[in-house]
């Protein structure tokens, strides 16, 4: 920075002087007065021998008069004559040769083009990412935002939903205050703290919180900014930011995305041990091991990917804590909805418990969102307050997308379409255990989506029994047992439920042991993230058992679909009145709430020994 400013101040300086002779010039240019003459009227004087003494150069004729003409001594005009020597010596005038100056021009001459290279050079460089004092000059620099208390804006506050993660980095905030006191017993801080959970469930906000609740420097850098195109970038980086915290302490230092730096040595193409992001990683652990945590500093880092992390970061005396972040309960969702609905201006319908149980599975994240596209909503229909209704239809488009009025379809569709929803409706509502059904429409939404039907759960479930999970996908093959007794053929509707149809099958089988012919083995060794159990892994596969396995694998899933889908079948065919019946509303109305469901639809009608197998 000082040197960057060194440069700028030479170069005002050479400006400052430039601007000083030109005015310099114009002052002595004007105080002597000097007559500029025409040459006819030059030679007239010379001939009237008024003319003294002249100074001759390539171009101009300058001297003084024998007497002053007007007040002025000195003239100048403009040479013609190319033998006015030999003229001017017949008169007897003191003719003297004088070199014009151009020492201006010759300066202007080379200043010019190193003005505009060093002009180009400059711009080039930030372009490039930081000027003369940027990217080439300070590239070993960390790029660490630092945060003050003030900056952070966040305090423990201001984070709802996730009190246990709470709980445990108050401690951190204590130490942080006071941390010669804090080791009075002998014990010590944790060197590293890893805040492990899903996206969007507030990691990095709950980092800012410490730092705002402590009043110390917050030094926030993403894993994937320690990483450049040039070896030994990223080491140095991590050197630097050390080394700026240690300056500050006590201060925390929060790595965001810590999988982007810290993914495990020796996979991938780069094995060799020289990637340049295997040197970054060696640097952190180098500087993990050298602090002393006692000076106040304090290393916080986020993931949603631990299980790709290197084993040597997750090793005791480094990240020594591991904090879970994880998708709210109930309790923790109603908590979070009233931190962001104090932001909005409500109705007095609206009920944070009742918003809560439309969301299960949402995250802090989601949750923002749904508020604000409440708000949104209501703000476009011209509304004074935010209701319940508003909150309703924002969970629906987030959830099945963007309503689609502008898509028609034609009548057999539609009519499709109506039996195929209210396949899913009545089968959910015939069987215990499946979350009821809020809501079957007929409306286009989202990308694909020709209908939807909604359930709402009841309660944060955490495990299902095998019975639960045949409910589960019967009502998913509703829709399919629906078309295929009214019309005896099938579509292309069913395609995504019978995708999550057939996952449930598989995992039943390979992950769960559910089935007596393969016995209580786990098969499955998908290798996807524990804090993101939804996200469904699309590498390869690693299977460790035979191939007469694998095909009583693929037999027990089709057998469980099979007699999944023929219970479903005889169990809408009971219905079947019923299903007519509210078939041909769900074509009028388009749409149709959980009450106006519940007294269409006589449950007597399904006899309980059906309802009780499927």
């Amino acid at each position: 920075m000082d040197d960057t400013r060194r440069i700028k101040l030479s170069a005002w300086y050479w400006v400052a002087a430039f601007v000083g002779l030109m005015l310099f010039q114009y002052v002595y240019t004007t105080a002597t007065e000097v007559a500029q003459i025409p040459y006819s009227a030059f030679e007239s004087y010379l001939d009237e021998g008024r003319i003294a003494e002249v100074a001759v150069s390539d171009r101009f004729i300058q001297g003084s008069f024998t007497e002053p003409l007007d007040g002025r001594s000195m003239f100048i005009t403009t040479r013609v004559e190319p033998d006015l020597a030999r003229e001017l010596a017949e008169h007897g005038v003191v003719v003297t040769g004088q070199i014009e100056s151009t020492w201006l021009r010759d300066l202007l001459s080379w200043i010019i083009p190193v003005a505009l290279f060093v002009g180009v050079w400059v711009y080039l460089l930030k372009r490039m990412g930081g000027g003369v004092g940027g990217t080439l000059m300070q590239i070993g620099k960390s790029r660490a935002r630092v945060y003050v208390e003030q900056d952070t804006g966040v305090t423990f506050a201001d984070v709802a939903g996730v009190d246990e993660a709470k709980d445990e980095l108050r401690e951190i905030v204590e130490f942080l205050k006071d941390p010669q006191s804090y080791g009075r017993l002998g014990g010590r801080m944790p060197k590293g703290v890893l805040l492990v959970g899903p996206p969007g469930t507030g990691k990095t906000l709950l980092a800012k919180a410490v730092a705002g609740e402590a009043g110390v420097p917050f030094f926030s850098i993403s894993g994937s900014e320690f990483v450049e195109m040039f070896v030994g970038v990223g080491a140095a980086r991590v050197r630097d930011l050390f080394e700026q915290a240690r300056s500050r302490a006590p201060a925390i230092i929060f790595i965001d995305e810590l999988d982007a730096l810290g993914r495990a040595r020796g996979i991938g193409p780069l094995a060799g041990g020289h990637d340049e992001k295997e040197q970054t990683l060696n640097q952190l652990l180098v500087e993990l091991d050298g602090f002393d945590p006692s000076t106040g500093l304090v290393l916080l880092a986020a993931t949603n990917r631990p299980e790709i992390l290197d084993p040597a970061l997750l090793r005791a005396g480094r990240f020594d804590r591991q904090v879970l972040v994880d998708r709210p309960d109930k309790l923790g969702r109603v908590q979070i909805l009233g931190v962001h609905m104090r932001k909005a201006k409500l109705a007095s319908d609206v009920d944070a418990e009742k918003v809560a149980d439309l969301t299960p599975g949402f995250t802090g994240a989601d949750l923002a969102n749904l508020v604000n596209e409440a708000a949104l909503l209501a703000t476009r229909r011209g509304a004074e307050a935010v209701t319940m209704e508003d909150f309703t239809n924002a969970v629906e488009r987030i959830v099945a997308g963007l309503e689609k009025r502008n898509r028609l379809l034609n009548p057999k569709e539609r009519e499709i379409v109506a039996y195929h929803e209210m396949g899913h409706a009545l089968v959910a509502l015939a069987l215990p255990g499946v979350d009821p059904v809020h809501k079957v429409s007929i409306i286009p939404r989202g990308v694909g989506a020709l209908g939807y039907t909604i359930q709402r759960p009841t309660e944060d479930r955490f495990l299902m029994t095998r019975e639960e999970l045949e409910a589960k996908m019967a009502v998913l093959l509703g829709g399919r047992a629906a078309e295929w007794i009214v019309y005896r053929h099938l579509s292309t509707g069913a395609a995504d439920d019978l995708v999550k149809v057939t996952d449930i099958a598989r995992a039943m089988v390979t992950r769960y042991g559910m089935t007596e012919r393969l016995g209580h083995v786990a098969l499955d060794r998908e290798r996807r993230s524990f804090v993101a159990t939804d996200q469904p892994y699309y590498g390869p596969k690693e299977r460790d058992y035979s191939d007469e396995t694998a095909a009583a694998v693929d037999e027990e899933v089709r057998r469980i679909v099979d007699a999944t889908f023929d219970r479903t079948v005889a169990l809408l065919e009971a219905q079947r009145p019923v299903l007519e019946r509210t078939a041909r509303l769900l074509l009028e109305k388009e749409t149709i709430g959980e009450e106006e469901l519940r007294s269409l639809v006589d449950r007597g009608a399904v006899p309980q020994e059906i309802a009780r197998r499927a």
